[in-house]
């Protein structure tokens, strides 16, 4: 649409995904603009969280079959079927996110959706003034940037002219590809490798650096490194030179060091770009931080008078739990208003995280070398899975819990897993940390359920130095 003149609005949003969660029935007083050039919905339901999980949990099922035989079963897998796989994940995704878009534009009254790319283009008075691509301008009061990430190409691919695939396209392939290069070493990389290779595909995937998932503890990384190196081929210290087309249509890399890979298809997966370069914060005397965030206090505020910010655009964690609670912060404090004595505060004390990859990674506080750097005096106790009652059954051999914990007052400082089930088993530790239960209280204070997995944190928090004499 085209608007001439100007439409002035109480509210600006950009960005539909958890941008898309401020405004409720208390704003329904308000006129607000929503400004969406993508899918609508954002990463997490379109590209990101949700339907990578829905291609991992069967992925997950075809790695049962393949690790049954110490088990005594003898299984088979017949097919995967990926085009079924895919049309239900995006059977129920792309509704909903048409159904959302739907809404706003026809059930909210005070709302209006534009679907186009829109920038800040200086301030009219006290309003912030924003123009689309499609040529219309608003003049906003406040202004929520929920603009998210991008992913980041890096230049020798970006420039190469080849055919290569992000987190936004690749789940929508209409068949694995036989062979598949994966460049990148993090979360994205492993999730993706775990989904593609039990699909059948010959999944190489190359690291710039020493290990994969470098940025979990060290012992993590290395279990983690070690494990994936027996399912996929991996590369470390890998350097990319050069990305080229084959006369058959795959791709060709070379490297700084090394033996060249061809591949059938490249999925970049080297991190994301948070999107505030493309926002034109410049007209409205907003700067990025050096890493490419628009920069926040405790309360979402930005350096500019009644502009918000939120999620991946601004957060340093680009996780979409820590997008929906900047979210509820943000939207309070819209409510209370710029200057009140009383606005809602980031709570970024301990972040968890987890990676849907084979077997699951899942983190919350410091890392070992964290701790150490922060002149902390700690005790560390690593549990493998295979020592308590459950893991047994399940003859792991790879699983561990590393639990690291003040050595005087039994604070927990951080806890990480790698095995199956990771993301559920941290929740305890999680909630620890967040309330105040020390080492001790978390493992005595409550019943374990005998012999469930949990166990395996139980006897990790009990295998720590305690400075309790009853312990």
């Amino acid at each position: 649409m085209t608007t001439d003149p100007a439409v002035s609005v109480d509210v600006a949003i950009i960005g539909s995904g958890s941008g898309n969660s401020v405004p409720d029935e208390r704003f329904d007083g308000l006129s607000l603009a929503m400004f969406e050039e993508g899918v609508y919905g954002g990463t997490c339901l379109n590209v990101g969280c949700i339907p990578t999980k829905m291609f991992v949990y069967p992925s997950d099922v075809v790695a049962e079959v393949a690790e049954a035989g110490p088990l005594g079963v003898d299984a088979h897998m017949d097919a995967v079927r990926w085009p079924d796989i895919v049309a239900r994940v995006f059977g129920r995704i792309d509704p909903i996110s048409a159904g959302g878009e739907r809404y706003r534009e026809q059930d909210c009254d005070n709302i209006t959706v534009y679907r186009s790319h829109v920038r800040f283009d200086g301030r009219d008075g006290e309003r912030y003034r924003l123009v689309t691509d499609a040529g219309d301008m608003v003049l906003a009061t406040q202004v929520v940037l929920a603009a998210g990430a991008r992913p980041a190409i890096p230049a020798v691919v970006a420039d190469s002219g080849v055919r290569y695939y992000t987190n936004n396209d690749v789940m929508r392939v209409p068949a694995p590809p036989r062979r598949l290069a994966i460049l990148g070493s993090g979360f994205i990389a492993a999730e993706f490798a775990h989904v593609f290779s039990a699909a059948g595909s010959e999944v190489t995937v190359i690291a710039r650096g020493p290990a994969l998932l470098r940025r979990m503890d060290a012992d993590i990384a290395d279990r983690f490194t070690r494990v994936a190196s027996e399912r996929w081929t991996v590369l470390l210290d890998h350097t990319l030179e050069s990305v080229t087309q084959t006369p058959d249509g795959g791709v060709r890399l070379t490297f700084a060091d090394g033996e060249p890979v061809e591949a059938d298809a490249l999925l970049v997966a080297t991190g994301r770009t948070p999107n505030g370069d493309r926002l034109g914060l410049d007209s409205i005397g907003v700067a990025l931080t050096d890493d490419g965030r628009v920069p926040v206090d405790e309360h979402g505020r930005t350096p500019a008078r009644g502009v918000w910010a939120l999620g991946d655009v601004s957060s340093p964690y680009q996780l979409k739990h820590v997008a929906n609670h900047e979210q509820r912060v943000v939207q309070a404090n819209l409510l209370k208003g710029w200057d009140a004595a009383d606005l809602e505060s980031f709570d970024h004390r301990y972040v968890p995280a987890a990676v849907f990859t084979h077997p699951q990674v899942a983190s919350v506080g410091l890392t070992e070398s964290e701790v150490v750097d922060q002149g902390h005096d700690y005790t560390v106790k690593v549990q493998n899975y295979g020592d308590v009652a459950y893991g047994w059954a399940m003859e792991d051999t790879t699983g561990i819990c590393k639990v690291l914990a003040d050595r005087e007052s039994g604070r927990l400082l951080g806890v990480h897993f790698f095995g199956p089930q990771a993301s559920a088993l941290i929740q305890p530790a999680i909630t620890a940390m967040s309330f105040g239960i020390d080492a001790h209280t978390l493992a005595r204070g409550q019943y374990w359920i005998h012999p469930a997995l949990p166990e395996v944190l139980e006897n990790a928090l009990l295998g720590l130095e305690s400075p309790h004499p009853d312990a």
